[in-house]
């Protein structure tokens, strides 16, 4: 399983951080993880197969995640040749349909009825799906908003924990425990912390107790400047520890 960081950033602009989305690959499944403004570009710059995307989940509703959710529909409808012949399958949680029905009234009904197939699925914490013959996708419940949701991707014995944005939770420490890598949110520096967010050292913290044998943070506002929130982390957590940046690849 490889993992690719196409967006590392907030809705903050910034030059070299677009808002979040990240390309799951592995062997059967290609899974774009939230799909925040710039994924197109940022997935072609950095060489990323997006018309091959087989999943799209986004974990919650902040336009930051899903924003672009529409323009890549419509980039799959017109965007590629051939056309796309197979089904694309849109995951996420409790909303997810009702909002994506209002976008097909605001734009058209291709948002929910493409030439090529969609499949919408609604999933909800604790649930599992199969996204090809031994590669499933797991929700989990994060206090941020009242439907994000946290995921977890497992394909043989390699699992990636995606957090989502979250507050600190014991509980999803516990039930990402042992994975391979944790993909965290850490938007903000302890110093400026608010509830529903992590920070360097809550991050930290979290992968600590759920003895990841890595942690990728991600989802940074500006307001970090030169502080390296890499260091932070590690002063909680004894693993491998980096701060992501658009176009990091990792493998597990």
């Amino acid at each position: 399983m490889d993992l690719t960081v196409l967006g590392s950033g907030t809705v903050a602009p910034e030059r070299d951080r677009t808002p979040a989305a990240y390309w799951v690959d592995t062997t059967s499944v290609q899974l774009l993880l939230d799909c925040g403004s710039g994924t197109l570009n940022r997935a072609v710059t950095f060489g990323i197969p997006w018309a091959d995307a087989t999943h799209v989940a986004v974990t919650h509703f902040h336009v930051d995640h899903w924003g672009e959710l529409p323009l890549f529909l419509f980039a799959l409808r017109w965007g590629i040749e051939p056309p796309r012949a197979d089904p694309l399958i849109v995951i996420g949680p409790r909303g997810l349909r009702s909002r994506l029905t209002m976008l097909a009234e605001a734009y058209g009904a291709w948002v929910t009825a493409p030439e090529f197939g969609i499949e919408i699925v609604e999933l909800e914490p604790g649930a599992h799906l199969e996204l090809a013959p031994h590669v499933e996708l797991e929700a989990f419940k994060t206090p941020h908003t009242d439907e994000s949701v946290a995921y977890a991707v497992q394909d043989g014995t390699a699992r990636l924990v995606y957090t989502g944005d979250t507050g600190f939770d014991e509980t999803l420490a516990d039930w990402a425990s042992g994975c391979n890598l944790m993909l965290a949110e850490c938007s903000l520096p302890d110093d400026r912390k608010i509830e529903g967010h992590l920070t360097p050292s809550l991050a930290g913290k979290l992968a600590q107790r759920a003895d990841t044998r890595r942690l990728v943070l991600t989802h940074f506002y500006p307001v970090f400047g030169d502080v390296d929130p890499a260091a932070l982390a590690a002063v909680h957590y004894a693993g491998d520890v980096t701060a992501a940046r658009d176009g990091d690849r990792f493998s597990l």
